[in-house]
């Protein structure tokens, strides 16, 4: 096994170079005008961001595809977005994911149904992000090219990467690694009984914080959760506060508080 050491060793060297090298200003002009919770963050945790941010462009394969050009504006609000997440989680920056794939807008992805032979393929279907369990994100930059004045509590990078969260527990159904026995018991508890309140709002069109389309399955739920609770904290955390002290526990992190500090 020495050489799995070797190569964790060399991997924690690399990081910390990458960690140790000055991080551009420009770029922190992106991370302030994309990434909505960077400006209130203390700023330990914004030098923690912008270290895991060097770490992520370093690893991880960013291309543009339809015709658009990467710029660092679009790298720095994918990047910035993904680490938020990772701030307090003590993870391994997405070790299943290799590739991040950003169209200029919608793209046409197949729509795979249950058929009765087994999966099959429909019509294409205009979709904003998709996460696979395969290596890769797929973003449309229309979706998440939004002026801070636009910003509400939907965001499409935090929703896929929420997804890949997901993922790494063996399967994409709503319950990410977690640290212990106790908030895996909660967590059942008080996202199913969420889940269920945003079904039933669903089903009669009533007006809801959170985007209905978190009430498909407990993936999407944990997904929309996610990007609500970064996006929207405030008034999550008042409508509903069971769910937002879970993903406190979970993310650790209470984006809440950070916003009403600098009111």
């Amino acid at each position: 096994m020495k050489w799995l050491s070797s190569l964790f060793q060399t991997k924690r060297r690399r990081r910390e170079a990458l960690m140790a090298e000055p991080f551009p200003e420009h770029w922190r002009d992106h991370l302030e005008g994309h990434v909505a919770l960077y400006p209130y963050l203390p700023e330990d945790d914004r030098e923690r961001l912008e270290r895991f941010v060097q770490i992520f462009l370093a690893e991880k394969n960013l291309e543009g595809c339809g015709g658009l050009r990467l710029t660092d504006e679009i790298r720095l609000a994918v990047a910035g977005h993904a680490c938020l997440l990772l701030l307090h989680l003590g993870h391994d920056f997405f070790p299943l994911l290799q590739s991040v794939l950003v169209y200029p807008e919608t793209f046409l992805a197949p729509d795979e149904q249950e058929g009765p032979d087994g999966v099959v393929a429909a019509d294409p279907d205009p979709r904003e992000g998709e996460s696979w369990d395969r290596g890769a994100v797929v973003l449309s930059w229309e979706s998440v090219l939004h002026p801070p004045e636009d910003w509400g509590p939907s965001n499409v990078i935090l929703h896929e990467f929420a997804h890949q969260l997901d993922w790494e527990s063996g399967d994409m159904d709503g319950v990410p690694l977690l640290p212990d026995a106790d908030l895996h018991d909660e967590w059942s508890r008080v996202c199913r009984r969420e889940f269920e309140r945003l079904e039933q709002a669903a089903e009669i069109g009533a007006e809801t914080l959170m985007d209905p389309y978190g009430a498909t399955d407990p993936a999407e739920f944990f997904a929309v959760a996610t990007e609500t609770f970064f996006m929207a904290p405030t008034a999550f955390r008042e409508a509903h506060p069971a769910l937002y002290k879970l993903l406190q526990r979970y993310y650790r992190q209470d984006p809440a508080a950070l916003v009403q500090a600098r009111r």
